[in-house]
């Protein structure tokens, strides 16, 4: 599994003009699904996303992760970042799950998600989404499990 992971101000998602997920300080994270993700590699994902140190200590080191601010986070799926784009002039998405197995895993992982103490929000899967950010920095890292 893929995570583009942004260190936000706030963050929102918004399907046919409704906002859907919302949330203030904090990570948005896009996921990928790959074909052969299961489980493990979501519960992996998602330990390292909350973990991560990305946010600022009182000596401005980042030092700090979603957990220690007691941060909010955005889970948005998007089949996009398993593209292959090294050949060519258009991607190639041979890597990425099957849509049933995509959904299932971004399910997965929003209800482990859940089970946290952080405010967690979500986008919709497969849905065309709308997504607005404040990024913090900016502040963008690609995390894999």
């Amino acid at each position: 599994m893929i995570a583009l992971i942004q260190r936000v101000k706030q963050a929102q998602v918004d399907v046919n003009g409704e906002t859907i997920g919302q949330i203030g300080q904090g990570i948005l994270a896009l996921i990928g699904v790959e074909k052969d993700d299961g489980e493990q590699h979501a519960d992996a994902l998602l330990r390292k996303i909350i973990s991560y140190r990305i946010f600022s200590d009182d000596n401005g080191k980042m030092n700090l992760s979603l957990n220690d601010i007691e941060g909010e986070l955005l889970l948005v799926s998007q089949f996009t970042l398993v593209a292959n784009t090294q050949k060519g002039l258009r991607p190639s998405f041979s890597s990425g799950a099957s849509p049933a197995d995509g959904e299932r895993l971004f399910n997965y992982l929003c209800q482990q998600a859940r089970k946290t103490e952080l405010k967690i929000a979500t986008g919709e899967f497969a849905a065309d989404m709308q997504v607005s950010l404040v990024n913090d920095g900016p502040v963008t890292f690609w995390l894999q499990s």
